[in-house]
């Protein structure tokens, strides 16, 4: 059960949440929150509660909850955020007509007049004017403030604090100090001791900020509605009359033939059913070569297709596509929150309570104790609550987080959550599994042994003609290669299938047998020459097929599965990024094995194991590194996956088991992918830290200046707000690939 929660814009209201719905619920860990799309999700294991109640309890809080319905547009999010920002406009408008009317009726305007007109006037600098103008509205303490002029500030007050009054009023009910309550607090505090000029500037400054949260929040969030756009909504549909009409995508039923324009997008996946174009998967995959599409191949929604023109059979509704799982993969990871945002969490619901405490000490303790002036020291803890208000700290994480994850998306690799955005920094050890994997998964012909005066194309004409009608792996890398140069595949008769061992059939009048070196030594025709010949190839980890008739063995076809290209280059790059080890896991035989992995450049090989026994072997690296990644097909390697800190699933594209099955999933057949992604975690933990250290070092420089007596109510919020600005700008980086 999914609601759309109105107010919901930082981390501090998912702590207000979680307080108040988690009892209800059986507990705060069957809530999930996606702050950047202001929801609260109920688990399935929650105990039931009426949608009303639910509702109610929101309301108790000062926001506001519906239930969400997929699909829903965030219109009501816009309009908050424009009813924001009137707000904020409005209060600063106020703030400068107060300023005004308080030089009109002082007469400074003669004064600056005069002082622009003076002979000497360029001689000063402009921090003498500032000075000037400071001096000036520094004049409040010394005169009785103009009526018009407070009221012009208590407007200001009242628009800036129109988002906050009424959190801070639910915070106080419920006795839990949030920046809402705080910031409130600091305000009634400046209108107390008559400084209304600094109470309207926490007020206005306070509403920009929250404005600039409310920004930041809308950015992330347009960067995953960007993937929305990939696909286009609209589908040229063909009728059996040969007509051509456009509906929307969501009305497009599996099996429906549409059309897709050469430069168009494709709306649907589907499988190709005339045409031959090059189409561009680099939305979904990440993948900077277009790749070519012919009849009988699988195109996904949201790439773009070449040259010609394509028509193609739907194999999926619009909610049930790759790309709209992939959306909905990353609107539901920030819900799997990253340990910092977890940490900052914690934090800021420890830190603003202490930091009220604080300042009621700094108010009373002076004046009680040492003599100190009530409203000197009332001023001074009213700095120190609004330098104190953690809002550039609990806002920059998350905007980096959904950054980070949007960014990585674009690339063509679906990170599940936060949590696991983290997970590759810290990788001490990569486990992969070999075929798909490291090698290409589909075997080739690598050398061609005739014997007994044949020759090569004698002996692939033969293979390939028992082979024709054969959907065989082996079957297909001979026909392949035989095709490859050219040789025609002609079609033998009689083809009998020998289970386990080969098949027989006849070619031009005589009868062949073609199998494995075993139905060899079982037909007894091995002779010393070709023993010799197989038992090399086999030491290299080829698969040996012989071919030949009653009279004699015609010769062997070697097969292997091949590594990738750049593979070796790949594994380095993890080395340098700090990856101690690197082990292959595989069920293959150890001799295949060994030879795969040489040619990559892996550290360990692990070899003919079943399942059970790869998640044995993760345990024991898992020991032995602490931090460990298993990197395999997303589905026979589950379990592995499923025991290592981070399991990620390659080539996934258009499997939707594989996607739910790993932490991370490449959506293309491209490990280049992972150097980029350490990387791209060690970036995104960088810039958190940043963020936070930022954040803490600049509030406690300023708390120092404010006990000093050199720092005032509205520089404190000024130097707040920027922190926001900043630490939000440096998240938002992480929008772009480096």
């Amino acid at each position: 059960m999914t609601f759309k929660i109105e107010g919901l814009d930082c981390v501090e209201e998912v702590s207000i949440l979680k307080s108040e719905i988690g009892p209800l619920v059986g507990g705060d860990d069957k809530l999930a929150f996606d702050v950047i799309n202001g929801r609260m999700t109920i688990s399935l294991e929650a105990k039931q509660v009426p949608e009303k109640t639910i509702i109610k309890k929101v309301a108790a809080t000062g926001m506001k909850a519906t239930r969400w319905k997929p699909g829903e547009t965030q219109a009501d999010v816009k309009q908050r955020q424009r009813s924001q920002t009137v707000y904020t406009v409005i209060s600063g408008v106020c703030i400068v007509a107060g300023v005004l009317i308080h030089i009109a009726i002082a007469g400074g305007f003669t004064d600056i007049q005069q002082f622009f007109q003076s002979p000497e006037a360029w001689r000063y600098s402009w921090q003498s004017l500032g000075d000037y103008l400071k001096n000036l509205l520094n004049a409040h303490s010394s005169q009785s403030m103009p009526l018009a002029e407070k009221v012009a500030y208590s407007l200001a007050i009242v628009f800036g604090v129109r988002h906050v009054v009424v959190k801070a009023f639910y915070a106080l009910k419920r006795l839990r100090a949030d920046m809402n309550l705080l910031m409130l607090v600091a305000i009634i505090g400046a209108v107390v001791i008559n400084e209304w000029f600094e109470a309207a500037a926490v007020s206005f400054l306070f509403s920009l900020s929250l404005a600039i949260e409310s920004w930041s929040i809308g950015r992330a969030r347009h960067a995953v509605e960007a993937l929305l756009d990939l696909a286009p909504s609209k589908v040229t549909v063909k009728q059996e009359n040969g007509q051509e009409i456009n509906i929307a995508a969501a009305d497009v039923s599996i099996g429906t033939v549409f059309i897709v324009k050469p430069g168009d997008k494709i709306p649907l996946d589907g499988e190709v059913s005339r045409g031959i174009s090059s189409v561009d998967q680099a939305p979904i995959t990440g993948e900077s070569i277009p790749v070519s599409k012919q009849v009988g191949d699988e195109v996904f929604a949201g790439s773009i297709n070449g040259e010609a023109v394509l028509e193609i059979k739907a194999s999926k509704l619009a909610s049930d596509t790759t790309l709209a799982h992939i959306i909905r993969m990353v609107e539901e990871a920030h819900s799997k929150r990253a340990e910092a945002e977890q940490w900052v969490e914690k934090f800021a619901r420890i830190y603003t309570p202490i930091v009220m405490l604080v300042a009621l000490a700094v108010f009373i303790i002076p004046p009680l104790f040492f003599a100190g002036i009530w409203q000197v020291w009332l001023y001074k803890a009213l700095v120190l609550l609004v330098i104190a208000c953690p809002c550039a700290l609990v806002i920059s994480t998350p905007v980096s987080i959904v950054a980070a994850l949007a960014c990585a998306a674009r690339q063509g690799i679906l990170i599940k959550g936060g949590i696991y955005i983290e997970a590759p920094a810290h990788l001490n050890a990569i486990a992969f599994d070999k075929t798909g994997t490291l090698t290409r998964g589909k075997p080739v012909v690598t050398g061609l042994y005739p014997f007994n005066n044949h020759n090569e194309e004698e002996l692939l004409s033969r293979a390939a003609a028992l082979e024709s009608r054969s959907n065989h792996p082996l079957a297909k890398a001979i026909l392949n290669y035989t095709e490859s140069l050219g040789i025609k595949i002609a079609n033998a008769d009689n083809v009998t299938v020998l289970p386990g061992k080969g098949v027989t059939g006849l070619f031009n009048g005589t009868d062949f047998w073609l199998g494995s070196r075993r139905y060899l030594l079982e037909r007894g025709q091995e002779t010393a020459e070709i023993s010799q010949q197989a038992i090399e190839l086999e030491k290299t980890g080829k698969t040996v097929i012989a071919i030949g008739n009653d009279q004699h063995v015609c010769g062997l076809i070697a097969v292997a599965d091949q590594p990738r290209e750049q593979i070796k280059s790949i594994l380095q790059a993890l080395k340098q990024q700090n990856i101690k080890h690197l082990a292959m896991l595989t069920g293959d035989n150890q001799v295949t094995a060994e030879n795969i992995a040489r040619a990559c450049g892996i550290d360990e090989v692990h070899a003919e194991l079943l399942p059970a026994d790869k998640v044995d072997v993760i345990s024991q690296m898992v020991e032995q590194y602490g931090n460990v990644a298993m990197i395999g097909d997303g589905i026979n390697d589950a379990p592995a996956l499923g025991r290592a800190n981070l399991g990620i699933a390659m080539g996934v594209m258009g499997s939707d088991a594989a996607i739910e099955t790993a932490d991370i999933a490449l959506m293309g057949d491209d490990l280049s992918k992972l150097p980029w992604l350490i990387n791209h975690s060690k970036r995104t933990l960088r810039i958190i830290r940043q963020n936070i250290v930022f954040a803490l070092t600049l509030k406690a420089a300023v708390a120092i200046l404010a006990f000093a007596g050199m720092a005032t109510l509205w520089q404190a919020i000024v130097a707040d707000m920027g922190a926001s600005l900043l630490v939000v700008a440096n998240g938002l980086r992480l929008l772009k690939p480096k």
